[in-house]
């Protein structure tokens, strides 16, 4: 037992009255100790039933659990509770996306993304996206009524998407030495690829590892009083990597051999910008 579970375990004995359930049960949760955690929750949510947050902490942990249906009944009290309630909405919006219920998923991330969440907006572009393909699909256009998704229907959209996502910049990268993603405020790949020499994508782990430049460059042109920045570039001994920022606290990167001229890589990183800007706001 960790030493904070091991505290706040006291510290909820000592007072069973007390809030400290919401931290217990959330650091359970994170520790994989789900059971425990959902006892100590319902346990919380009996004793604060009016608390938004304690049936919040419920449906995340039946979520972990595979009970979709019970996590949406707790989201749906934080809602009664607390209409505005982020956590529900984005808990909402894709237990309803696991449902093929596209419309009203968007419908509760919409809610979600004007409180600035870039996961929630890139989460948001997803399912317009989805249900853009889906309404061709069942011929419809997404304005008389609900879309009902079948799983098949659903599938196929899924599949386009991420084709679309992944070859994104394909046209323009072309057949050279040249990678490019597209990342999300978070640090997450929203479209592109990134190959390794040994066929690996490594896409997930460069975004984790650039996550937060954006943050340092914006607070540096801030300090010098520079303006906005438009790229970031490190010409190593073995790639050259650029990067800019796009909408939304996203970034595109731009990966090239050492031998790709500098001035290349600057244009191709400009028009990468400039399709993912496009893109992103398709489904805006």
């Amino acid at each position: 037992m960790s030493d904070d579970i091991r505290r706040l375990s006291e510290e909820l004995a000592r007072d069973p009255s007390s809030v400290v359930f919401l931290q217990l049960g959330e650091a359970l949760r994170r520790g994989g100790q789900l059971d425990l955690a959902l006892r100590v929750s319902m346990r919380g949510a009996e004793r604060h039933p009016q608390m938004p947050d304690a049936h919040d902490l419920l449906a995340r942990i039946r979520v972990d659990l595979g009970d979709l249906a019970d996590a949406t009944l707790e989201w749906e009290a934080v809602l009664r509770l607390a209409p505005e309630h982020v956590g529900a909405r984005k808990g909402l919006g894709y237990v309803l996306y696991k449902q093929g219920r596209l419309e009203e998923a968007e419908r509760h991330l919409g809610v979600a993304a004007a409180n600035g969440d870039t996961a929630v907006d890139t989460a948001l572009r997803m399912v317009r996206r989805l249900l853009r393909y889906t309404n061709i699909a069942n011929g419809t256009n997404g304005t008389n009524g609900e879309t009902h998704t079948n799983g098949a229907w659903l599938e196929a959209a899924q599949r386009r998407v991420e084709d679309e996502s992944h070859y994104l910049f394909a046209d323009i990268l072309g057949d050279g030495q040249q990678t490019a993603l597209l990342l999300d405020g978070e640090g997450l790949v929203t479209a592109g690829a990134y190959v390794a020499a040994d066929g690996e994508d490594v896409a997930q782990e460069v975004g984790a590892a650039v996550m937060g430049v954006r943050d340092e460059a914006d607070r540096t042109v801030k300090h010098l009083d520079l303006g906005t920045w438009r790229a970031v570039i490190w010409e190593t001994d073995v790639a050259t990597v650029a990067l800019g920022p796009v909408l939304h606290d996203s970034l595109a990167l731009v990966a090239a051999a050492q031998t790709v001229p500098l001035g290349l890589v600057r244009r191709v990183l400009d028009r990468c910008v400039q399709r993912a800007e496009s893109w992103m706001r398709e489904v805006a």
